[in-house]
């Protein structure tokens, strides 16, 4: 007791110390982020707004990204649409930038992280408005996608970043127990990215994160659609940046169409690609032309399955989020639904009552639950796919309400819509909706369910719902898909630890968590010798040149020596080997090979 008692002491002493100093705040600079031309009213006020129509049909590629609010299509602005030129230039520009960076230390990393998270912890309504405003989005949803998501990405960087991008030391095998080996990893150089508009801030901190915390420079190309939001975003980054001394132009945000993009994705050292299969198809094939490692997120066609021994109430609330996450633009939001024969009665039930309670409306102008569809036409879209839902056989057993658009509203809006006796010969059960609509389906067995799940091209998440979590798990075990949320929904995207991706037409690549961390990396493996000096690499006398008579019975051996399948065999094996090297005899071998 004499002796672990101090011990005891000190540990208890160490540990007190630890707690205490947890409790001292960090040092964090604040920082000033010009916000004069996007508050609300702020560079339009009411006599000098105007409403914005653009064109309808398939979007014209001008000089200008046109920028206005999809709710109330107020203008806001415009961006230039970059040539192919203006984005090398931008590119050349990270790329210098990124050779100071890359010597940066973690310490000053990490300090222009907690730099950013203060920032928005104190201005998260702000960050908010700005999403809303540009996307539709309401206030809630921004939070929760936006805000929510993008801390938890930068306190897992600073919790565990610098560990997973150290050295990391591997097994040397049996024919190389003298050495030690080892991964490392090292920043690429210039990361692109192109991502889409349903989540401005977080699509764009997303990859900036990663690329930035790994000795990297960062080029974004955001969406046509949110370019307003994401150049606002752009100088919290670039403030940040310079609250720690960072080199200027180590991250870009960049507007335009296609020909922007494709001149970004020639550019870069490596292209994170956020969007639509066809539109990631021709990343792919521009990449191609430079060899580049391609990360693709191509959306999907989430499952939410509901077995019959759940809590109903939950589930339902759950069910409903996961359909109109962020308002109807459903970036991992659920879009087939399938409902155990035994409960599906009272599910639609349950269901269709919450979403004739849901008020669709401009979001910052009242309490609406639901706000606009950022993209043009896309209204059109959706209605056309219910339309032929319905010519196939399903009804329409609710729907949401409108609240007051006044006369000249814009089609801008889609009412929450739930569909039953749906099947998949219908295109609501197929494509990909982006957009506010329950088609449920009803199912009898967990092997039916299964094959209903994968009969898709998609395959990026899935949530299924059981009292019994084994059965749960087993399920979710079968379902083709990259991400899988076991009585809950999206939950996995708030553990930034973990991946995030899919197979399929879902894409491929992961960004998010370890692999999307060391995806912004050079991996390099290495083996250097473990007791340097002391031991060192010599090539065993039998197989130097000129090779022995003998060589190839030596090698024999010690395959056998080091790979035998029964401790006697290699320990015999052994015993030759050794038997072979004394007895070798190099100017014996020599006669014999001149003769």
């Amino acid at each position: 007791m004499a002796i672990w008692w101090p011990l005891f002491v000190i540990g208890i002493a160490y540990a007190l110390c630890r707690f205490l100093l947890m409790l001292i705040p960090p040092s964090v600079p604040s920082i000033e982020v010009d916000t004069s031309d996007v508050l609300e009213d702020s560079s339009q006020n009411k006599e000098n707004s105007f409403i914005y129509i653009p064109r309808r049909g398939k979007t014209v590629q001008t000089d200008k990204v046109q920028c206005y609010e999809p709710a109330t299509m107020k203008y806001l602005g415009y961006f230039p649409a970059l040539t192919p030129d203006e984005v090398r230039e931008h590119v050349e520009q990270a790329r210098k930038a990124q050779k100071i960076w890359a010597k940066s230390s973690f310490k000053q990393r990490r300090q222009f992280l907690r730099i950013l998270l203060k920032y928005i912890i104190e201005h998260q309504e702000l960050i908010c408005e700005v999403s809303s405003r540009d996307t539709g989005k309401t206030m809630v949803d921004a939070s929760l996608g936006e805000i929510m998501t993008t801390c938890e990405k930068i306190t897992w960087l600073l919790d565990e970043g610098e560990k997973w991008l150290k050295p990391e030391y591997r097994s040397s095998g049996r024919s190389m127990l003298h050495k030690r080996a080892k991964v490392e990893f090292y920043p690429l150089g210039v990361i692109g990215a192109i991502v889409s508009w349903n989540y401005p801030f977080h699509n764009v901190f997303n990859p900036m994160l990663a690329a930035v915390f790994s000795g990297n420079a960062a080029v974004i190309k955001v969406s046509e659609h949110a370019s307003w939001s994401g150049c606002f975003y752009y100088r919290i980054i670039q403030s940040a940046l310079a609250a720690v001394g960072a080199p200027e132009n180590l991250v870009h945000i960049i507007t335009g169409f296609a020909e922007t993009g494709q001149a970004l994705v020639s550019s870069v050292d490596k292209i994170i690609f956020v969007g639509s299969p066809g539109v990631g198809k021709m990343i792919m094939q521009k990449a191609a032309e430079t060899l580049i490692p391609v990360t693709l997120e191509l959306g999907g066609k989430d499952v939410f399955i509901v077995c019959e021994d759940v809590d109903l109430p939950t589930v339902v609330q759950v069910a409903v989020r996961a359909a109109l996450q962020s308002s109807g633009q459903n970036c991992a939001g659920a879009e087939r639904f399938y409902v155990h024969k035994d409960i599906y009665p009272e599910f639609v039930v349950q269901i269709v009552k919450v979403i004739k309670s849901i008020s669709v409306g401009p979001p910052l102008s009242g309490r609406f639950d639901m706000g606009a569809i950022c993209m043009q036409e896309h209204s059109e879209k959706l209605q056309n796919l219910v339309n032929d839902a319905l010519n196939k056989g399903a009804e329409i057993a609710g729907r949401g309400s409108f609240g007051h658009l006044g006369e000249d509203a814009v089609d801008q809006f889609f009412p929450p819509t739930v569909l039953i006796k749906v099947d998949h010969t219908m295109k609501i059960m197929q494509e990909e909706t982006f957009g506010p609509i329950l088609p449920i389906m009803m199912f009898s067995t967990d092997e039916e369910v299964i094959e209903l799940a994968n009969d898709s091209k998609y395959g990026l998440g899935c949530a299924v719902f059981s009292g019994n979590q084994k059965r749960a798990i087993q399920i979710a075990s079968q379902l083709q898909c990259g991400i899988a949320a076991i009585n809950d929904f999206a939950s996995s995207y708030m553990c930034q630890s973990l991946p995030f991706g899919g197979v399929k037409h879902s894409g491929f690549g992961r960004f998010a968590g370890v692999e999307g961390l060391r995806a912004c990396c050079l991996v390099k493996s290495v083996v250097e010798d473990r007791f340097w000096p002391y031991i060192k690499t010599k090539i065993p006398k039998p197989i130097q040149y000129p090779v022995s008579e003998i060589g190839f019975e030596f090698q024999e051996s010690l395959v056998e020596t080091l790979y035998g399948l029964s401790v006697w065999d290699r320990l015999r094996s052994l015993v030759n080997v050794l038997k072979i090297v004394s007895e070798y005899n190099p100017a014996t071998n020599l006669t014999k090979k001149t003769r």
